[in-house]
């Protein structure tokens, strides 16, 4: 059964910054893990991203929302994914800290 995996990171950037800096951020995450995971579906609607992917063959899609103090991710995940992605939680925290830190 699909299990919703959510994770959600503060930041001080305001939603238009925030939002081109994970625009920009997500296009190296695909580079560096096209190996064991493949976008099939990303569609950014405003503050919004909707997308679908392919990860050790599994089939999962979500939705990355941007807002002016945090952004939200949301995974809905098949079970062989959600055991892993719990373990994964504290790495994307820390990646999305990076994409959104100040510079």
């Amino acid at each position: 059964m699909a299990q919703p995996f959510i994770v959600s990171i503060p930041h001080k950037l305001g939603k238009e910054e925030a939002t081109r800096r994970m625009k920009a951020g997500l296009g190296s995450i695909k580079s560096q893990y096209g190996k064991v995971l493949q976008v099939n579906e990303e569609i950014w609607s405003g503050d919004r991203l909707a997308f679908r992917i392919t990860a050790l063959n599994q089939q999962a899609s979500g939705t990355l929302d941007v807002a002016d103090d945090h952004v939200r991710l949301e995974v809905v995940l098949p079970w062989l994914l959600a055991g892993i992605a719990h373990g994964a939680q504290t790495m994307i925290r820390e990646r999305a800290n990076r994409m959104l830190e100040k510079k």
